[in-house]
């Protein structure tokens, strides 16, 4: 009998499996520790949300209010129009989300799909833009929409994207690459031209993706304060990240009704990510962006 055939002996069988175990709870108590980090943010805000105001600033800390005050939520909506800006970061996040999905499809799709002089140094050279930070080009971008008499308007946050994003390019040519090339091929012996394959076969088994940078888009755009900040000099266009910053002033914070209308700009993010939940595990893991 080969030394390899040999019965392994009970002991070290259970050992290995001690072992095994020992690594999983490991990992277990570590992603357990990290959940909880990440959560505590969200459950303070909601916790302070709905503290009376002898509560908020009280040490040691109260982490479970007694009793209830819901009247921050009425009040924070009341206290600014905060539904009205809830209405324009609505309408800037659609805007800069279709310019998102065309601008960009169309690109990954030359980049993907297309063979055409340099396009190798070209896809590297928009990937290195992405090196440079917002605050680099910011001074310039400001002049220059100075200069056209866009500021104090949407123009400067939307028309940008329809001109595309290098990171959303090279997360839909990763997934373009991954659709049989043969499919373009059969299209052209039919005769379909270029933009008929684009339209017909690529976009329609592509929506994981698209939807995954459509959801990335839409966050940001929820989230964007420095665009605002920079672009937006009237009350009534502010977005709510802007509306935000209007409940703490000189004369103090309004803790309870900034935690309240946090939580209120919160929930429609949190809302959207699990309803698109399974589309965007399924766009990241098909696009290689999977760690």
């Amino acid at each position: 009998m080969a030394i390899s055939e040999l019965p392994v002996p009970t002991w070290r069988r259970k050992g290995k499996r001690g072992q095994r175990a020992a690594g999983s709870t490991v990992k277990h108590l570590v992603l357990i520790i990290l959940s909880v980090s990440f959560v505590f943010p969200l459950f303070w805000m909601i916790s302070t949300s709905i503290k009376p105001t002898y509560e908020q600033m009280r040490w040691p800390p109260i982490w479970i209010p007694n009793p209830f005050d819901w009247s921050n939520y009425p009040q924070a909506v009341q206290f600014e129009p905060f539904f009205h800006y809830m209405l324009n970061t609505f309408n800037y996040g659609i805007l800069s989300v279709i310019g998102t999905v065309l601008s960009s499809s169309v690109v990954a799709y030359g980049f993907a799909r297309i063979n055409w002089p340099e396009k190798n140094f070209l896809f590297i050279l928009m990937l290195a833009t992405m090196m440079l930070p917002f605050q680099v080009t910011m001074v310039p971008l400001f002049i220059l929409f100075k200069h056209i008499g866009w500021v104090g308007s949407f123009k400067p946050l939307v028309v940008p994207v329809f001109f595309g994003s290098a990171f959303n390019i090279f997360l839909l040519r990763q997934f373009f690459m991954t659709i049989p090339f043969s499919l373009s091929e059969a299209a052209y012996i039919d005769g379909a031209s270029e933009f008929t394959i684009f339209m017909r076969i690529i976009l329609p088994l592509s929506k994981p993706a698209i939807a995954t940078i459509a959801l990335f888009q839409f966050i940001y755009a929820w989230n964007d304060f420095t665009g605002p900040l920079i672009y937006l000099n009237n009350q009534s266009l502010y977005t709510v990240s802007l509306g935000l910053q209007t409940y703490v002033s000189s004369y103090g914070t309004q803790w309870g009704l900034l935690m309240a209308a946090s939580t209120i700009a919160t929930l429609p993010i949190v809302i959207l990510f699990f309803l698109t939940q399974r589309t965007f595990i399924e766009g990241i893991s098909l696009s290689g962006l999977k760690g």
